[in-house]
């Protein structure tokens, strides 16, 4: 496979992953919105600083609230993580690996983006609600065309590490802003409030009914940790998703008959976490090993570039 070719398909998983996180962030926040708080912008700060895009919104000296955030992670084309920035790079990628796609995947990514391109042009029109539930729906609708008619190959373990890898970053920075800055001094931790925001914090990550399942027991920020950091089982989780990464790093191996540095990294990152309890991360300190997964599902990234030439 040409490294051209690698790249799109990489970064079309990339692109695809964050414009439905960032649709994901943006109804969390609307649901924070609707909660008795001292401060009803929080959940607008905390989804502007999960997304990865907290330095540039503060340097255009912008106040979080509902109508700067909203506009800044949808339809902002000079924020590279806005739902508008990814969809256009996701059907750029798209459209260089055309022929590596089946019609139904290209087709579905293609109506997104001119659905995108209809919202555009009603201005302040636009139902940002309505915006968010189309982007989630075609999403699952792109995910559901490469799971069910692309063949498995390089085109399919490309866009799927791609994927996984936006997903365990984006899982990762959720958790830390959540922990560290979206309940208001003088609020209880295990309240009322605390208990809202963590259920709109596993909301946004289809994660609800899952943590019911495995725990059978009220909210506790501890297990909902334990959930998405150590649990193989939860699609979203850190560890399922450097699994799946270790997994397709080994096909691409088979593939290719080489082995390289992003094939060591994706290994001891899945072993790591398997190795892993809750209590031990909380002890080392959650933020210190959150920021550390981050810068290191980073250089995953930069050295699977680097092993396939992109």
């Amino acid at each position: 496979m040409l490294s051209r070719a690698a790249a799109a398909l990489f970064w079309l998983g990339r692109h695809v992953e964050r414009a439905d996180f960032t649709a994901r962030l943006m109804d969390a926040a609307y649901r924070f919105e609707a909660l008795p708080q001292h401060d009803p912008n929080s959940g607008w700060k905390s989804a502007v600083r999960s997304s990865g895009s907290g330095p540039l919104f503060d340097e255009r000296g912008l106040t979080a609230n509902h109508d700067t955030v909203s506009e800044f992670l949808a339809l902002d084309a000079g924020n590279p993580s806005s739902i508008r920035s990814c969809i256009d790079k996701a059907r750029f990628d798209a459209r260089i690996v055309r022929a590596s796609l089946t019609s139904e995947a290209f087709e579905t990514l293609n109506q997104c983006w001119m659905e995108m391109q209809d919202w555009l042009r009603r201005g302040e029109s636009v139902d940002m609600q309505t915006l968010i539930e189309r982007i989630k729906l075609e999403v699952r609708n792109f995910e559901g065309a490469i799971w069910r008619t692309l063949m498995r190959g390089e085109n399919f373990w490309f866009i799927r590490l791609g994927t996984v890898i936006e997903r365990a970053d984006n899982t990762a920075r959720l958790l830390d802003v959540k922990y560290h800055t979206l309940l208001p001094e003088g609020e209880d931790v295990g309240g009322a409030l605390d208990q809202a925001q963590w259920t709109a914090v596993l909301r946004s990550v289809s994660a609800v009914t899952a943590y019911r399942h495995a725990y059978r027991q009220t909210l506790k920020p501890w297990l909902i940790a334990d959930l998405l950091i150590l649990r193989e089982d939860i699609p979203r989780s850190l560890a399922h998703c450097m699994d799946v990464a270790s997994e397709y790093m080994q096909d691409l191996r088979a593939r290719h008959g080489r082995v390289g540095p992003a094939d060591r990294l994706a290994r001891k990152l899945s072993d790591r976490l398997g190795h892993l309890d809750i209590d031990t991360i909380y002890k080392d300190g959650l933020h210190e090993f959150l920021q550390t997964f981050i810068a290191e599902n980073n250089r995953l990234s930069r050295e699977i570039g680097r092993q396939f030439s992109f």
